[in-house]
């Protein structure tokens, strides 16, 4: 088991951290409207997983109608925060979208104290910080934040927020669900709501679809969605709350790392630094441990 967890760790913040590149590159010009690309990411996501859980008969699946429809508030949240992400990439960097999820631990933390199984400890806390101070060391020279952006700045934000609630609500009404099983009710949700945003924008479809957006589309929907949420689950079964909310934090660097191999940057020495701080803050994070609540 835990091999699985640090494998299911690594798979979500290796992941999700290519997942902001991919979401530029489905958006670009040229490319997808953005709800038309986030409603076909999710959309073909909900369907292969539902295929796969038919088909192969996994389980456990939801105990009660009560259990789906706390998957499903939670999807409906996610989803709230996802619509935001993509509209915010519109106007924001990446890079800059990837710092500001870096308060996510934090935002648990935050909820957690008012309503989670759990208490995050002081260490933890700090020792995030420590990781978000890293995070934006990695990223001080590419951060350009303009009266324009300053929207796309607090609509992350509320996306932070939005995804913070997600978590706490299938860590505490999920458990005994298989992660595969949980994602059928879990992406329908967001994809439904990805579908009903993108034809009220009336964004259209590209004739013939753009290679390069549409393999974009493709990866987010099988590894973005169906391999990390699905690994994501599985963390939230087997870990605190804290530690699966931290991925966020080893995300930026694989961001970075990514942009720099497609946009043949060269990283400065400051970047290194910013992956040393990162990781001694997570370090801090992840083996200290919370304390139970009373």
């Amino acid at each position: 088991m835990r091999a699985a967890v640090v494998l299911a760790y690594l798979a979500c913040s290796t992941i999700w951290g290519t997942t902001y590149f991919a979401i530029r590159v489905s958006i670009e010009p040229g490319g997808y409207a953005t709800y038309t690309a986030g409603a076909l990411r999710f959309v073909l996501a909900a369907l292969l997983i539902a295929g796969i859980v038919v088909v192969g008969k996994i389980g456990p699946r939801p105990r009660s109608w009560a259990q789906v429809g706390w998957i499903c508030a939670s999807g409906f949240a996610n989803f709230v925060a996802y619509a935001l992400l993509y509209h915010a990439e519109e106007v924001i960097p990446g890079a800059l979208a990837c710092v500001l999820y870096g308060t996510l631990p934090l935002m648990t933390a935050v909820l957690m104290a008012a309503t989670g199984p759990e208490r995050a400890s002081f260490p933890q806390v700090a020792g995030s910080l420590v990781s978000l101070g890293g995070v934006i060391l990695l990223f001080h020279d590419r951060l350009e934040v303009s009266t324009k952006q300053a929207v796309g700045v607090v609509t992350v934000m509320v996306a932070v927020c939005c995804a913070s609630l997600s978590n706490l609500i299938l860590k505490r009404k999920s458990q005994g669900v298989h992660p595969f099983a949980q994602n059928v009710w879990y992406l329908g949700t967001i994809a439904l709501g990805m579908l009903i945003l993108a034809l009220g924008a009336h964004g259209g479809m590209p004739v013939p679809p753009p290679l390069g957006p549409s393999l974009a589309i493709l990866y987010l929907a099988v590894v973005g969605s169906i391999v990390a949420f699905g690994a994501f689950f599985y963390l939230l079964q087997n870990v605190r709350l804290m530690t699966a909310s931290s991925t966020v934090l080893l995300q930026p660097i694989i961001a970075l790392f990514v942009d720099g191999l497609w946009e043949k940057d060269h990283l400065p020495a400051s970047s290194f630094l910013g992956v040393a701080v990162t990781v001694a803050g997570l370090a801090v994070s992840l083996f200290w441990p919370s304390r139970p609540r009373p």
